[in-house]
């Protein structure tokens, strides 16, 4: 059996980007949770008031030998705005964070590294206000939040904020992509 790791993501919305990790080859499982707050087993509701300090965030679990955490980092950085404060696009909120929360000094590395890249080479207009912290502790997402594009397919929300990204993926990363994009990992 391959070895498998973890990366954690905050990028907006967790459906939009549980949708484009979904997407990607080498990865088994993507998990829509909340990560960087100060409040034990957060709710949904709790979240979206901003009272626990945690982001949406996905859990991607991958196999390194098929898709490597720079390639999911590139992914991250290609898919939401990491210029705005607390969010994207239509939702706007602390939870709405760009935030990478690494697992171990490997992925803080690349992270700060791939970061001071994206600054030198001004690929952006604004600065990124991306977060690095380390991962402390991932709460899973209420059940009805897992899969939501999958489940929801005809949703506006989806259709307007997840679509486009899941496009941008196919275009950008071809190689990356599932052979059969959409499927289910």
């Amino acid at each position: 059996m391959s070895e498998t790791r973890l990366a954690t993501f905050g990028g907006g919305c967790f459906w939009c980007t549980e949708a484009v990790y979904k997407e990607v080859e080498g990865v088994h499982a993507v998990t829509s949770g909340y990560a960087g707050g100060h409040v034990e087993n957060p709710s949904y509701e709790a979240v979206c008031r901003e009272e626990t300090g945690h982001a949406e965030v996905v859990q991607v679990e991958y196999d390194p030998s098929v898709v490597d955490y720079p390639e999911l980092l590139a992914i991250f950085f290609t898919v939401h705005d990491p210029t705005t404060l607390n969010r994207q696009g239509p939702d706007v909120g602390s939870q709405y964070r760009s935030i990478v929360l690494y697992h171990d000094d490997d992925q803080r590395e690349i992270t700060e590294e791939y970061i001071a890249g994206l600054e030198s080479e001004a690929v952006y207009d604004d600065d990124v206000v991306t977060e690095v912290e380390p991962l402390e502790t991932f709460y899973e997402a209420e059940e009805y939040h897992q899969d939501y594009y999958e489940k929801n397919p005809g949703d506006g929300y989806c259709q307007f904020n997840a679509d486009p990204k899941i496009r941008k993926v196919r275009e950008q990363f071809a190689d990356t992509v599932r052979s059969e994009p959409g499927q289910s990992v």
